[in-house]
């Protein structure tokens, strides 16, 4: 017995006009191969009529009530699992590039549907006719849709404002379910109007019109282009990949909530851009109600894995592609937490890892100064013997004035970045540097706001900061995914 592949689940856009989007989904039934029910595509129908008093008919409509109400419906379909939506509005297709960025599903666009079944069905043809609202005549969308090929024409003024405005629009016309009489015969004058006008093939560019194409076909003396049915067919060919997005970045904030601030911070300094847009995007929860990590982890305070596991879980909700965590000490429950999540945690101690191997080929011996949870944890241990680098670190007494730089009354943590807490980092650094460091790893986010800016001071060639290390990733990624 042959299995059906499962297919991506679909939602339909529906209350933006009613009639036409009933015909959009019998179409896609009837145009589905299945041998039973069970083989119908998984499609979830959302019926919200948006009323705007049948304002898009006009030429000078606005069309900013409706960008909310279709952002809206989708992100509703998204939260039910669809993962490729259909809508039927060519208005809604003038601006769903601004809200595209800002959904997690695929919106298949009507327009290249169109574009598709004149190319393969009319290959020749060159003048396409077209009736549609105002707005669109208007606005030229098929001009700019359709492109250079193609030379697109509209009905004479007269006949826009006598016969297709009111075959949609007016007491006797579609939207008002008058679905013969009148309505065909105000369409066919457009329809001869268009031929008149040297169309080769009319295109109905509303996704009411269709329902009286059949009516339509024997009183027009050019083919007639059923929008439905093309976008019937795109949504059936449909083969499940998305197509390239904006690149997310999900950040665990407020571990600790300065770090956050210096990572973000380093993640734009580090990014190639001319303009606003050309940097990454980025969503951050900033919770600093998540446990100390150093605390657990010396037997000190309540286990922190499930709220960030939870905070992780909805930064992928969002929509992120990839997960950062400026906290070293954090990194010591990834390994339990990233077999839950469907994107990747950013490793900042591997990362840093490679870095060194990478950067510097002759160290071998590299300090670490963190927390005693970070140290504790091995995570860095770990990291360093997997690239086949030594690990260093300081002696008790140092690692006390080290826990103090970050937790103390004067530390980084309280909010100081000069002073006492710096004078212990100092010292440390002297200190593993006398132990025959050649490099150190910062490992703690907050170490790098009171480290100083140069090495040469301490005498140390190599001062490395993970947070920066990390940041330079997560560029890298970006820059990919935009590739």
């Amino acid at each position: 017995m042959t299995s059906t592949p499962k297919r991506s689940k679909f939602g339909i856009v529906g209350g933006l006009g009613a009639i036409g989007a009933a015909d959009l989904l019998m179409k896609i039934i009837k145009s589905t191969p299945a041998d039973g029910d069970h083989q119908q595509l998984d499609i979830s129908f959302e019926q919200q009529p948006f009323d705007d008093a049948g304002a898009v008919a006009d030429a000078g409509y606005n069309p900013n009530p409706r960008k909310f109400h279709v952002y809206n419906t989708l992100k509703g379909m998204e939260r039910r699992g669809c993962k490729v939506a259909l809508l039927p509005c060519f208005v809604s297709h003038s601006f769903i590039d601004e809200i595209a960025p800002e959904l997690d599903l695929t919106v298949l666009n009507i327009f290249e549907a169109t574009r598709d079944m004149l190319r393969r069905d009319h290959p020749h043809a060159t003048r396409i006719g077209v009736v549609s609202s105002s707005y669109v005549r208007q606005r030229r969308l098929f001009d700019k849709a359709l492109g250079a090929a193609y030379e697109v024409i509209y009905p004479d003024d007269a006949i826009q404002t006598g016969s297709v405005m009111p075959a949609v629009y007016g007491p006797e016309g579609i939207k008002a379910g008058r679905l013969s009489g009148r309505s065909v015969g105000w369409l066919a004058q457009a329809c001869d109007n268009l031929t008149s006008l040297g169309a080769e093939v009319i295109v109905l560019g509303s996704t009411e019109l269709p329902v009286l194409i059949e009516a339509l076909r024997p009183r027009v003396a050019r083919p007639i282009l059923d929008v439905n049915q093309a976008y019937a067919e795109l949504a059936l060919a449909y083969d499940g990949a998305s197509p390239p997005g904006t690149f997310r970045l999900g950040v665990v904030g407020g571990v600790g909530p300065a770090a956050t601030v210096d990572f973000m911070d380093k993640v734009v300094r580090r990014t190639q851009a001319s303009r606003d847009q050309d940097h990454i995007k980025m969503v951050v929860e900033q919770n600093p109600q998540i446990p100390d990590r150093t605390a657990h982890l010396l037997g000190e305070g309540e286990d922190p894995t499930i709220p960030l596991y939870a905070t992780c879980k909805r930064l992928e909700a969002e929509g992120a592609n990839a997960i950062a965590i400026p906290c070293n000490t954090a990194h010591a429950f990834v390994a339990r937490i990233q077999q839950h999540l469907n994107i990747p945690i950013i490793n900042m101690p591997t990362q840093t890892a490679v870095h060194i191997r990478a950067t510097y080929p002759d160290v071998t011996r590299v300090g670490l100064l963190a927390t005693a949870g970070t140290v504790r944890s091995a995570v860095y241990r770990d990291a360093l013997d997997a690239v086949g680098l030594t690990l260093i670190l300081p002696d008790a007494e140092t690692q006390t004035g080290v826990m103090e730089a970050i937790y103390g009354s004067h530390g980084v943590k309280a909010g100081f970045t000069t002073g006492r807490c710096r004078d212990d980092l100092l010292a440390a650094i002297q200190h593993i540097s006398d132990k025959g460091a050649e490099a150190v790893i910062l490992g703690c986010t907050e170490l790098p706001l009171i480290a100083p800016s140069g090495s040469a001071s301490v005498g140390l060639p190599i001062l490395l900061d993970p947070t920066d290390i990390l940041a330079r990733k997560c560029v890298a990624l970006a820059k990919g995914a935009a590739c």
